[in-house]
This record gives C-alpha cells, sequence and structure tokens, in this order.
C-alpha cells in the first residue's frame, strides 16, 4: 500500500509473475531432542537439510558473469530417481554421523509423508545402505490424508517462510544459505515443543476415532515442560528414597 499526497503520481511498480519465482525444495531431517534431567541438551536431533539443487556453467558472457562460470539452479522436477540419492548418499549417512552411540542398536525409524517421489520401505537399495555399520535404519509412511502427523509442517516449515522473507534473498545460493540458516537456528526447545504437538495431533485423532477434522488444542508447552521436569524429579528422589 501507498499513500500519496494530494496532486502527486503514483510510482511505477512491476512485480513478476508467480510462475517464475525462484523456489527450491529441502529435505529436512529431525528427531526429538535429549534432555538431562538438568534441562541441559544431550543431542539436540536436528540431523541436516540438504536443499535440492544442482550447478552448471554458463554458456554465454553476460553483465553478471564470465562464460562458463558455475551457476546454482534448482532441481524442478523432484523424482524417485533424485530422492534416492539424497536419502542414500546424504541423509543416512548423516543419521549414521550423528546418532548418539548409546542408542544405536534401536531402530530408527524414518517418517516420510505420501508424496509419489519418495522410495519404497522395502526398496532394495535403501535396505542395503540403512542396515549396515551395525544400524537399523527403516523407512515408514506417515498416515494417508493426516497433515498435522509432519512433524516439520507442525513446526519449522509454518516458521521459514518468515525467515526467508526477513533475510530476502535474490539468488538461488543466497535463498539456499538462508533456508540452511533458518534451520540451524531452530533451538532444541523449539523442536521438542513440535514433537510434543505432535504427539497432542495423534491423541485427538484417536479422540476422533480417526478423522483428520480434529483442532490442535493449546496445551501451554512451556509449563507442560516444567511439569514433567518436576515429575521426574520427584519419582527420581521417591525412588532413591525407598532404596535408602
Amino acid at each position: 500500500m501507498e499513500y500519496l499526497l494530494p496532486g502527486e503520481n503514483e510510482s511505477f511498480c512491476t512485480c513478476k509473475s508467480k510462475q517464475f519465482i525462484p523456489k527450491v525444495m529441502f529435505l529436512a531431517t529431525v528427531a526429538r531432542p535429549w534432555f538431562d534431567m538438568a534441562g541441559n541438551v544431550l543431542f539436540d536431533e536436528k540431523i541436516g537439510i540438504f536443499p535440492f539443487i544442482f550447478q552448471e556453467p554458463t554458456k554465454r558472457n553476460n553483465k553478471n558473469q564470465a562464460e562458463g562460470t558455475l551457476v546454482t539452479k534448482p532441481i524442478l522436477s523432484i523424482t524417485q530417481d533424485v530422492i534416492r540419492p539424497c536419502i542414500l548418499e546424504k541423509e543416512i549417512p548423516t543419521i549414521k554421523e550423528k546418532w548418539p552411540s548409546c542408542s544405536r542398536m534401536s531402530t530408527i525409524y524414518i517418517q516420510q509423508d505420501n508424496a509419489r517421489p519418495h522410495i519404497d520401505p522395502l526398496d532394495d537399495k535403501f535396505l542395503a545402505v540403512a542396515q549396515g555399520d551395525g544400524f537399523d535404519i527403516r523407512s515408514t509412511y506417515q498416515p494417508p490424508n493426516s497433515h498435522d502427523f509432519n512433524v516439520l509442517d507442525l513446526g519449522y516449515f509454518r516458521a521459514i517462510q518468515s525467515l526467508q522473507y526477513r533475510e530476502a534473498p535474490k539468488t538461488i545460493d543466497e535463498l539456499v544459505l538462508a533456508g540452511t540458516k533458518s534451520f540451524e537456528k531452530l533451538s532444541p526447545s523449539t523442536l521438542n515443543r513440535i514433537f510434543l504437538t505432535f504427539q497432542e495431533c495423534m491423541i485427538e485423532v484417536m479422540k476422533s476415532k480417526g478423522r483428520n477434522n480434529c483442532k490442535i488444542p493449546h496445551m501451554k508447552k512451556t509449563i507442560y515442560k516444567k511439569k514433567v521436569v518436576f515429575q521426574l524429579l520427584y519419582h527420581v528422589i521417591m525412588d532413591f528414597c525407598g532404596k535408602w
């Protein structure tokens, strides 16, 4: 909106069609953070964020780049052939690298939504990589038509757009950097509250007998976290007193 004085001419404004706005798709992987009894972070569970981009040299000189300069471009068509290498070569190795050694014997589930490009949980190449190095990593789909069962949609992806507006990127490289920075700024406490919301969504769906028309209630998650910590301390103290 533009405010003008009487007799003042309107400024000339142009904007591009929404069909040509640069877009980049990311594959983000998170898990629920681990805290000790004092509230210190043991594992932030931010596995990684991987943009679907590629680089190619420019074909001719222009005012911005010389011929042959590598330019970052987004992958416009995200197919299974694009998703599979990202999961096998980036996501799973990062999980194995960052996962705490004390819990490596437990089963790790990668939850995907029901988009067509995602790989099948019984994919041979996926199983060969996921079951190696002593890990038991499996893939599963979230329930169909259940948009509130996606942890990232419940918190992180809803806030990333405002962060992108704050950065105001003008190139694909700046857009990728803005997305990566927003992922790094995601605090473990915020991520933990997102998982609490996810649990409440599952409870509400069970209350509504499987329907997806339920509403997410206000949980006062900050107070809830303090209450859970107090209850854990109480049980530890009572257990110690009982043994003593």
